[in-house]
């Protein structure tokens, strides 16, 4: 499916200033500097902690009752972090004087990644089952959490519709384009592109520890395969297509299981 007959995207440019004067170039230090500046900054937790903070000012807050999220907070977080966290990627690859399609999409016909996506989707599904049913066996104890937080949003076909938008924009759509943006800043400047996908992993699976250490560990090398597909193909269509489609079966799956 991934054979080496596939011509390579694009290596990936270094980060340059915007201007075109190359007489007083930054040293090379300067430049990850920066990058790790770009990579905390999109790691996710500040835009969620500014955005959470903003809407904690505005009396909204997550719970409806101790324990009990509330639905519209995850949705409206998740939109908003998502655009943040989107025009933040595009704001810095643009002031490097890199182009986002370049770094995003590659070389590669958009139509063909998108389909290679889809067959993805089964693996990605088969890949978190063997994993969660591994763990369960051998380490029931990293069962950490006995009922998901997040799946008991779903209590009516309305919160399934909106909770399937959520992982589609927040799941498949940011997260993939964060995840190349990322892996982009550590292969040019930051330890290569393998350091990265260890680095972003962890934080992957770090950030879903609400659904349990098991759920996280799963997430965690979940991340690795998208994040090895996106250094493949130089292209975050195909992880895109089936991290969102993974998450979108986890959403029918509980409901069908409900019904």
């Amino acid at each position: 499916m991934l054979n080496d007959s596939d011509s390579q995207g694009p290596q990936p440019s270094s980060p340059q200033p915007s201007s075109p004067s190359t007489s007083h170039q930054p040293p090379a230090t300067s430049h990850r500097i920066v990058a790790i500046i770009e990579v905390l900054l999109c790691s996710d937790f500040p835009t969620q902690l500014a955005i959470g903070a903003t809407f904690s000012a505005f009396g909204y807050t997550p719970f409806t009752a101790p324990g009990q999220l509330r639905l519209g907070y995850v949705v409206w977080l998740s939109v908003a972090d998502s655009a943040a966290l989107i025009g933040l990627v595009l704001l810095f690859l643009y002031a490097h004087g890199e182009r986002p399609r370049d770094v995003l999409l590659g070389r590669r016909p958009v139509a063909r990644e998108f389909a290679l996506g889809v067959p993805l989707i089964l693996v990605a599904l088969t890949l978190g089952g063997i994993v969660l049913l591994g763990i369960r066996h051998f380490a029931p104890w990293l069962r950490t959490v006995e009922h998901n937080p997040l799946q008991e949003l779903l209590r009516s076909p309305r919160d399934a519709w909106l909770f399937a938008f959520v992982v589609f924009v927040a799941g498949g759509l940011r997260e993939e384009i964060q995840r190349a943006f990322l892996l982009h800043r550590f292969d040019v400047w930051l330890g290569g592109g393998t350091v990265g996908v260890l680095v972003t992993s962890l934080a992957f699976g770090a950030g879903h520890l609400l659904q349990g250490a098991d759920a996280a560990i799963a997430t965690g090398l979940l991340g690795a395969f998208w994040g090895a597909l996106y250094l493949r193909r130089r292209s975050c269509v195909a992880p895109l297509v089936s991290h969102a489609g993974f998450d979108l079966m986890q959403v029918v799956q509980y409901m069908l299981s409900k019904s």
